[in-house]
């Protein structure tokens, strides 16, 4: 579980540096250097990756099925075939309001 935070060590300004783990009011050289390099870091994420696709006639889902007429000892039987072949991605979609990375390292609780 928990399939969602991104696998690799990457370079966050909010978190702190190295295995020292200084208090959050005293800031290094390293930090500073870092905050400056990346200016569009932010712990808010504005779009995301849909898992919708589009189909041959431009028709919007999750999944796609087709279905298929079965002939088994004489008797058809009606049976939903997935499909999987000729699906576009929708792509990036922006979201309604922004929310929080899943590596941003605030607990955040309702009191």
């Amino acid at each position: 579980m928990g399939g969602s935070g991104s696998k690799s060590k990457g370079v966050w300004p909010f978190t702190s540096t190295g295995p020292g783990r200084e208090p959050p009011g005293e800031v290094n050289e390293q930090c500073l250097a870092r905050l400056r390099g990346s200016k569009n870091a932010t712990p808010f994420v504005f779009t995301r990756r849909s898992s919708l696709y589009f189909d041959e006639d431009g028709d919007l889902a999750h999944e796609f099925y087709e279905e298929t007429v079965v002939t088994k000892n004489g008797r058809k039987r009606a049976k939903l075939k997935r499909l999987q072949k000729n699906l576009i991605p929708q792509g990036i979609v922006k979201l309604d309001h922004p929310r929080i990375h899943v590596d941003f390292p605030v607990i955040i609780c309702e009191i």
